[in-house]
């Protein structure tokens, strides 16, 4: 390996192995946006298998994301990437539609897993072992993956969404709540993906 940094988090991870034999990373991406979906990832990695670069992925460029993004998803035993819809922000809120998103990005695997490392403090409803790991992307190496998976996922439908709503300017925040944003929220009004209970000082 590279670094101590990434041999750290492939440590942390052989270390829960020891008890649980598989186990995967949870992380999201996109609590904190006006706008759109909430999106998951969960990921099995195989111990036998480095991915150099692995990291947080808000300390990674959009192209170094990119490239491991490809590299993860070849290398990995499993991964499921699942999202939460607006509407399911709106109804029970974005707290528990990112838990929602985790269950089901868990689910989706298709692989027993022995334990789930969830980056944060909060665990989804999941029948098997669950540990929360805080800042648990810059620790582990699965979550670390799962980070990747999800804030790429996430981006690229933001830019799907910034060909559907061009004035909003998505491409350049990703529904994040910047300058940009709002002046744009304040001269067209609400869109249909963005999430109202953000936005409550805001007419449609």
């Amino acid at each position: 390996m590279k670094n101590n940094v990434l041999a750290d988090m492939y440590e942390f991870d052989n270390e829960i192995r020891k008890t649980h034999k598989v186990i995967c990373g949870v992380d999201e991406a996109g609590r904190g946006p006006l706008a759109g979906d909430v999106y998951a990832a969960a990921v099995i990695l195989d111990e036998n298998v480095v991915i150099e670069g692995l990291n947080d992925s808000k300390k990674l460029s959009e192209k170094k994301r990119e490239a491991l993004y490809e590299e993860i998803i070849h290398k990995a035993k499993a991964y499921c990437v699942s999202i939460a819809s607006v509407a399911e922000i709106e109804e029970i809120n974005i707290l528990q539609a990112t838990m929602l998103a985790m269950k089901r990005a868990v689910e989706g695997l298709g692989v027993e897993v022995d334990c789930v490392l969830v980056d944060g403090n909060s665990c989804p409803d999941i029948s098997c072992c669950a540990k929360t790991v805080i800042k648990g992307d810059a620790i582990s190496a699965s979550i670390a993956a799962a980070s990747i998976l999800a804030k790429v996922s996430r981006d690229r439908y933001m830019l799907k969404m910034a060909r559907k709503y061009p004035q909003y300017c998505f491409e350049k925040h990703k529904g994040y709540p910047t300058k940009l944003h709002y002046e744009r929220l304040e001269e067209y009004g609400i869109s249909e993906i963005h999430r109202t209970s953000f936005l409550k000082k805001l007419k449609k």
